[in-house]
């Protein structure tokens, strides 16, 4: 009587072990792209503009309007949905003034501006008015030149507030996981008491 053959289940070891082996591959191959190409990445703000259109102190308390300029791109190759975020205003830690950033969406690789201008309740003044330093605001490449805007003597005493903007959001990856991500961009800003013109900027 002849003896089965074994050469049946040698050859199917062997497919599955190379099937095995190309899906091991097919898998870092797709990680390695995952991870290269469709990473989620946060979005890049940057503040390129700052004014005060009006400014006026009175009894030891300042009042002004506000406006800001700020590009937001988005370096993912999937649509970047941003929620309700907001632009805040501070003066030694108290929040003085905000405005929201409507939600909306930034196609993939492309750059929105966004303009932001509000008023700002009178609020009183420190105790005693800080005096612009240029070793504080001066930053070469920040995009506001040299971060000083005259001359020193021009600023005399100066209001110094803070700018806070947060763009929170998501992306969907391949259309099929979504990730939640976000950036922020704080600029100090010197306004002039004299005049209410700005004298240095530093993001």
């Amino acid at each position: 009587m002849a003896k089965p053959s074994s050469g049946g289940g040698g050859t199917n070891l062997a497919s599955c072990a190379v099937a095995a082996i190309f899906i091991v591959f097919a898998i870092i191959a797709a990680v390695t792209v995952y991870l290269t190409v469709f990473r989620p990445r946060d979005p890049e703000i940057s503040v390129t503009n700052v004014n005060v259109p009006s400014f006026s102190v009175a009894n030891s308390s300042v009042s002004f309007s506000y406006s800001q300029l700020s590009s937001v791109r988005n370096p993912n190759r999937a649509a970047f949905s941003h929620y309700n975020n907001r632009i805040q205003l501070f003066y030694y830690g108290n929040r003085i003034g905000f405005i929201f950033v409507p939600a909306g969406e930034i196609e993939p690789g492309q750059t929105k501006k966004m303009a932001a201008d509000f008023s700002v309740d009178s609020f009183p003044l420190a105790s005693s008015a800080s005096r612009v330093s240029a070793g504080d605001f001066q930053r070469p490449g920040s995009g506001f030149g040299t971060g000083l805007m005259g001359e020193e003597s021009r600023a005399g005493s100066t209001v110094e507030i803070e700018s806070r903007l947060e763009m929170a959001g998501r992306v969907r990856v391949l259309g099929l996981f979504t990730h939640q991500i976000a950036a922020k961009c704080n600029c100090r800003i010197a306004i002039s008491t004299v005049d209410g013109s700005i004298v240095a900027v530093r993001c």
